[in-house]
């Protein structure tokens, strides 16, 4: 028989994507490159069976989206009793259009003789723009119930397969009332203009989806009692309800990467969520590490500037608590109620805001007084040298919040495995936070250089990305554990 070792091909390899233009007699590919993940699609191990040098190669239109699949191989397995090569087109029918697996050169001839594409503006609205390393770039914004958001959504939601691990498409069959909660962010590069009518002025770059959790605000005061009736005589839009903002799926394509799109497009996101009176939050649903990097610095970079930061201080020489209470508040080291104002105003979930700040506290310290080995750490806090003390209280901070987080967890422990624990995250936290500010004063003599210093996580103690206890509705995605509280 047959050795079937032969006839598989790695998926993410044999997976080519290509983003194609119009051009004066033929087609002009702009991009090519390979997806990360194809699991979703062929399966965990990414592979496909029952060809040889299998070439599976998807073409996008760069202004709208519009694609089509060429399928080729040298050879196919012929049938051997139940043994078979796998359908590639059937398996890729849940994915893409239909009219992707219309002939090549009848998808030629749409783009190069689309009358449209000159006059092609993306969905929505444009929010945003700006220019980078002498190319221009712009920001379109759109509900999902517009359909022109909904149609390039419709061909472009394989990417989220390909390029977020364990990323979901959207459901476009959901209620207007779900969909009216989703809003997306398109990327687009403005090219030069053409003479031709069918060459487009735009080419994808990436996109991202956000979603409105309703949440509660407590009246400022007690409100009267009121009447009405169910439904309503006129409709509720979502969009004037208070909510917390969720950033869902963010993509920026493999050729536009480590250019600053990325942070561009997270900006422009925070700015209109800001800009929004019925936003009381943004968050981020299950953030990778490369989206953790560059949300960590985007949010730092903006309470830096807005002068967040320098309203805020640690207090070295807090009152000394009773022998019997050994523990110091957070309210003796921090403006606790300072600190939940200027969180609500800049509209970050507790756990960003307070890692930021801890961040922040860090930065003031000289690099050399941040070892552990200078001082002993139980003894930093009678020390008279000032930047001794503040790295004591500064861990106990920290401490505080881990415990704090991890409570039900570690009352099960002993109290030594309790303490070890506890040591070995906050120290895994000071080096993740060393690491990031590294990075951050690096950027600042060069500030198209966002490369992320990648780290890896060590599990220590769980901590979920954000508190959804306020969340209501549908809509809500995968949420899980991270790795290590950080």
């Amino acid at each position: 028989m047959t050795d079937q070792e032969d006839w598989l091909s790695d998926s993410s390899q044999a997976v080519e994507i290509s983003i194609v233009q119009a051009g004066q007699a033929s087609p002009n590919t702009l991009s090519t490159f390979h997806p990360k993940f194809t699991y979703p699609i062929f399966g965990e191990e990414e592979r496909i069976f029952g060809y040889k040098n299998l070439r599976v190669h998807f073409r996008f239109a760069a202004h709208d989206l519009s694609s089509n699949v060429q399928i080729n191989y040298d050879r196919k397995l012929k049938p051997v009793g139940n043994t078979k090569a796998l359908d590639v087109e059937e398996t890729l029918k849940d994915w893409i259009p239909s009219t992707a697996f219309d002939r090549p050169t009848d998808f030629d001839a749409r783009l190069q003789h689309d009358s449209s594409a000159k006059d092609f503006k993306p969905p929505g609205e444009l929010i945003d723009s700006y220019t980078s390393r002498e190319r221009d770039f712009e920001i379109w914004s759109g509900e999902l119930t517009d359909p022109a958001v909904q149609q390039i959504i419709s061909r472009i939601q394989i990417f989220i397969s390909f390029f977020i691990e364990g990323g979901m498409p959207l459901d476009l069959d959901d209620e207007e009332w779900t969909q009216a909660r989703w809003r997306v962010f398109f990327l687009y590069e403005k090219l030069p203009p053409s003479s031709s009518p069918s060459i487009s002025s735009y080419s994808i770059v990436g996109y991202s989806t956000t979603y409105r959790f309703l949440t509660y605000v407590p009246p400022a005061q007690k409100p009267s009692l009121q009447t009405f009736t169910l439904p309503p005589p006129t409709p509720i839009h979502p969009a004037s309800l208070p909510s917390r903002a969720r950033i869902s799926q963010f993509v920026i394509l493999p050729p536009h990467q480590q250019h600053s799109h990325g942070r561009q497009l997270f900006n422009s996101i925070t700015r209109t969520f800001l800009a929004d009176p019925t936003i009381f939050e943004i968050t981020v649903e299950d953030p990778n590490e490369a989206f953790d990097d560059l949300r960590d610095y985007c949010d730092y970079a903006r309470l830096r500037a807005n002068d967040t930061f320098s309203q805020i201080t640690l207090n070295t020489s807090p009152p000394v608590m009773p022998a019997k209470k050994r523990v110091v508040p957070t309210s003796h080291l921090l403006d606790v109620p300072l600190l939940d104002s200027l969180r609500r105003k800049n509209k970050l979930a507790p756990r960003q805001f307070y890692r930021l700040v801890e961040l922040y506290l860090l930065s003031l310290l000289p690099p050399y007084k941040r070892q552990s080995g200078v001082v002993r750490l139980t003894q930093r806090g009678k020390t008279k040298d000032d930047d001794d003390r503040a790295y004591y209280y500064w861990r106990l901070l920290v401490k505080q919040r881990v415990y704090k987080k991890n409570r039900d967890l570690l009352i099960q422990l002993a109290r030594s495995e309790r303490i070890e624990k506890v040591e070995e995250t906050v120290g895994e936290v000071a080096g993740d936070y060393e690491r990031l500010l590294r990075r951050l004063e690096g950027a600042q003599g060069n500030k198209n250089g966002t490369r992320s210093l990648r780290r890896k996580r060590k599990a220590v103690l769980d901590d979920e990305d954000e508190d959804d206890d306020d969340e209501v509705g549908e809509g809500s995605t995968a949420k899980r554990r991270r790795e290590m509280e950080e």
